[in-house]
């Protein structure tokens, strides 16, 4: 009996143990829906995302809208009349280029200029030893001749009277006749020996033919010159203002010359008229003008060309004798109302030269066109492009074909600015 009694107890506590736990977790559960917690564990393990503001009208009118490109400069092309040219190439020449010859036997006294000076017309260079001319001078007989023929011609005068009074005779008169003319000429030889005893005097002296650079010395001080009848040459000066510009120009420009002229030929005074421009291969544009100076009578079978040779002043010698340069030739042909465009604007692909135009609806077209010839910074277009056509200068790399620009008409000048015609 006491033995299930124990048990009965035990029961009993079991089971309040159990009904405390179970009122103490209900009461739990309701106190956390009651109360909030501090932090939301699932809301810390989860990172929350700002959310975005809300778009302004201006926004999402731009957002909708397509994308405006930046303006595009454009120019329309330059009417106006230009004369036709060709271009070659050719070399500059000296005008002059004289070697200073030793014309008389000597030692070389002296040299009076520094190699590579620039000399005045008639200033000393080089001398020449000149005692024995000097000597040679003095030596001439002339004051003797001249006694001589004054002696003849006074007895001459005498002894014709006396023959008139029977006091001389005719021997006598045609003796001193003789004597005479004898004195006459050996004045005339005396005379003849001071010239050319002045002349080689002179001739120690070597003196600039004209205006120009001396090159450097070939005979040093001290050397025998000008012996054994052989011409030693001392120096060679140039001139270089003015300087020629000589080119040779093909038989087929000669011809569309001609042809632009009418058939008409040209008087040597007429070609000393026509202009000509030169250039150095690094200028720009043509900045040397001149005339023509001479044009060959014939084609040289050789080569096919004719030379053509200008002149020009050269008066800071900017250009040497030997460069190469670049000469502008007229063609004798005008053409009116020619295009012209900034040559910058041109590219080249496979197909050749083009330009890039903005068409009515303002889309970029690629555009071949036919080049004439360069005006300064402006190149003559001869077919492929119309007067009215909107042409881009600006920004080519923005600019491809297909694509709908927003053009800025500009004027050519704003876009050749600092160019040199």
């Amino acid at each position: 009996m006491k033995l299930l009694s124990a048990i009965a107890r035990w029961r009993r506590v079991h089971l309040a143990l159990a009904l405390a736990t179970i009122v103490g977790f209900v009461a739990g559960y309701g106190i956390i829906r009651i109360q909030r917690w501090p932090f939301d564990l699932s809301a810390a393990a989860t990172p929350k995302i700002p959310a975005a503001p809300a778009a302004t009208p201006s926004v999402m009118q731009a957002q909708l809208s397509p994308q405006t490109s930046q303006p595009i400069p454009v120019v329309k092309p330059r009417t106006q009349s230009v004369s036709s040219y060709v271009d070659v190439t050719g070399n500059a020449a000296s005008v002059n280029a004289v070697k200073l010859i030793a014309r008389v036997e000597g030692y070389l006294e002296k040299i009076h200029y520094e190699d590579g000076q620039f000399v005045k017309k008639g200033d000393l260079l080089f001398t020449i030893q000149q005692d024995q001319y000097k000597d040679q001078l003095q030596q001439a007989q002339v004051l003797a001749a001249q006694a001589a023929l004054i002696y003849a011609k006074t007895e001459l005068v005498r002894y014709s009277k006396l023959v008139k009074q029977d006091a001389a005779t005719q021997t006598t008169v045609d003796e001193y006749v003789y004597k005479k003319a004898s004195a006459e000429a050996q004045l005339l030889g005396a005379q003849a020996q001071v010239a050319l005893a002045q002349l080689n005097l002179g001739y120690t002296e070597l003196r600039a033919p004209f205006d120009g650079i001396v090159g450097k010395h070939l005979v040093d001080p001290g050397n025998v010159v000008g012996g054994g009848g052989q011409q030693t040459a001392l120096a060679e000066i140039t001139q270089l203002d003015p300087i020629y510009a000589v080119a040779n120009l093909s038989e087929q420009d000669v011809l569309k010359v001609r042809q632009n002229l009418g058939q008409h030929r040209l008087t040597l005074a007429d070609l000393h008229k026509v202009p000509v421009d030169v250039a150095l291969s690094d200028e720009t544009g043509f900045p040397h003008q001149g005339t023509i100076e001479y044009v060959a009578p014939a084609i040289d079978p050789a080569t096919g060309t004719l030379l053509v040779r200008g002149i020009l002043p050269n008066p800071d010698r900017t250009l040497l004798p030997g460069f190469f340069v670049k000469i502008r030739l007229p063609m004798g042909r005008v053409e009116q109302n020619a295009l012209l465009v900034p040559d910058r604007a041109l590219q080249e692909d496979q197909g050749g030269r083009y330009l890039l135009v903005v068409n009515k609806d303002n889309v970029v077209e690629q555009r071949y066109v036919q080049l004439g010839q360069l005006d300064g910074a402006l190149r003559v277009i001869v077919s492929g492009l119309k007067p009215d056509d909107r042409v881009v200068v600006g920004d080519l790399w923005r600019a491809s074909p297909g694509t709908k620009v927003t053009p800025q008409l500009t004027t050519i000048e704003a876009t050749s600015t600092g160019a040199k015609p």
